[in-house]
């Protein structure tokens, strides 16, 4: 049996604790998602948000996110909307990961800790709105 919950919020950094409310939420039906899982899930969801609301809307009176999460038998797919600046991800600088933390620039992990928590990453969008879908298996 599939759980899908669905949300919409505020393009801001306030909004980011009612994204994890909502992955605990679909997770708690689901007692066979252990909790390094669920901790990926939010890491990627607060990422990505972030993004969205430091770049995404910027120049732009703050929009909306809508946040879905669908648990499958064998994966989580979380599916986050906005209508924002376009962005490309493969477009985004890749951060050194073997430089140490003094020689880093603030920020810039965002993308790199979406792609090592989930096992697919894809991005469309279009006149109307951008869309980012997340998957990670379960098993």
């Amino acid at each position: 049996m599939n759980t899908k919950l669905q949300i919409a919020r505020a393009a801001e950094l306030e909004s980011l604790s009612a994204f994890r409310e909502v992955i605990d939420a679909a997770c708690r039906s689901r007692p066979d998602i252990n909790a390094q899982a669920r901790y990926d899930l939010k890491l990627a969801v607060d990422e990505a948000c972030t993004n969205i609301i430091t770049h995404g809307y910027a120049g732009l009176n703050p929009g909306s996110i809508i946040f879905s999460i669908e648990l499958e038998p064998e994966r989580a797919v979380m599916t986050i909307t906005d209508f924002g600046h376009a962005f490309e991800p493969s477009e985004a600088p890749r951060p050194d990961v073997e430089a140490g933390l003094e020689d880093q620039p603030m920020g810039g992990f965002g993308l790199f800790f979406i792609y090592q928590t989930m096992d697919e990453v894809d991005y469309e969008t279009n006149d109307d709105c951008n869309r980012l879908i997340l998957v990670r298996r379960l098993r």
